[in-house]
């Protein structure tokens, strides 16, 4: 068994990027700029937004942070999202889910004008990635893509199993998966709560993927021997083991089905810095096409 290195896969993509900031920027070019709009203090929002805006400064980014109170109006966040759009200094925005309930997402996110959606949930991104035209992708895939495909993990031909179908991981993943490319030419299988069988079709995965948000999930007896597992999952589980009472835990029993597997993930470690990663990536590709 060996470990799908996120962390260290993250920080090796982010000096490739810092590098290719520092000579863009020695031959006149702008730095690149990343907005991030945080509506309200949700404590893992502001976690996730920190650690993009930490990571902006180590690669060499410009950075805005909009922070808006949990009752701001839909639009009130819409008129934002508008005026970065128009703002040319800007090559990226992200806009930190989940919000408030009186907020629609989808209007948000059409909202985003697609040559600044680097989080690649637009409905022109997501069509063009299942055209495969370029695009930006979204970040959590193409991060995984970009793992796999920095271990070697052949995909050709294999059967890779999907757990979990929403429009931010899984759906966008069993397209990257199903596409001809290197990393890519699965035939995929994508699974959800409706799924009858669905234990004997994670069995049969090469590659599995488990992006469900239910803790430890994926048992050693729903995993082929020999297979590449990819938990997507992370969540705040109280724990007696830890002194702030609370641990972090995946999809995947990594204990019990470590052993059975060529390659998994950690949680955390694994997927995570490389979704931020691949936002640091789509932000260059943003600010190299101006």
């Amino acid at each position: 068994m060996q470990l799908l290195d996120g962390k260290l896969t993250s920080n090796t993509l982010k000096d490739e990027i810092a590098t290719e900031v520092s000579e863009l920027v020695v031959k006149g070019g702008k730095k690149p700029h990343l907005a991030a709009i945080l509506v309200g203090s949700n404590g893992a929002s502001e976690t996730y937004v920190g650690a993009k805006v930490k990571a902006c400064e180590k690669v060499g980014f410009d950075s805005t942070l909009v922070r808006l109170n949990e009752d701001v109006s839909e639009e009130d966040l819409l008129n934002e999202i508008r005026k970065i759009n128009d703002n040319p200094a800007i090559d990226g925005l992200i806009v930190q889910l989940p919000l408030p309930k009186h907020i629609s997402e989808i209007k948000v996110t059409e909202t985003i004008v697609p040559e600044k959606d680097v989080d690649g949930f637009h409905p022109v991104s997501l069509g063009r990635m299942t055209l495969n035209l370029p695009t930006f992708l979204p970040a959590t895939p193409a991060g995984i893509v970009e793992l796999l495909d920095r271990y070697d993990i052949e995909t050709s031909g294999k059967h890779c199993v999907v757990i979990g179908r929403s429009h931010i991981v899984g759906s966008p993943m069993s397209i990257l998966m199903a596409r001809n490319a290197k990393v890519g030419n699965c035939t995929v299988t994508l699974t959800h709560s409706r799924t009858t069988n669905l234990e004997e079709i994670s069995r049969s995965a090469d590659i599995l993927i488990v992006a469900l948000g239910k803790p430890e999930f994926v048992k050693a007896d729903m995993v082929k021997q020999g297979a590449v597992v990819v938990d997507v999952g992370i969540t705040r589980v109280k724990s007696d083991k830890t002194k702030s009472g609370w641990k972090l835990k995946g999809d995947v029993a990594f204990d019990e089905v470590a052993p059975k597997c060529s390659f998994i993930t950690p949680v955390p470690g694994g997927v995570g810095p490389m979704t931020i990663a691949s936002l640091l990536k789509n932000t260059l590709i943003s600010a190299r096409g101006k």
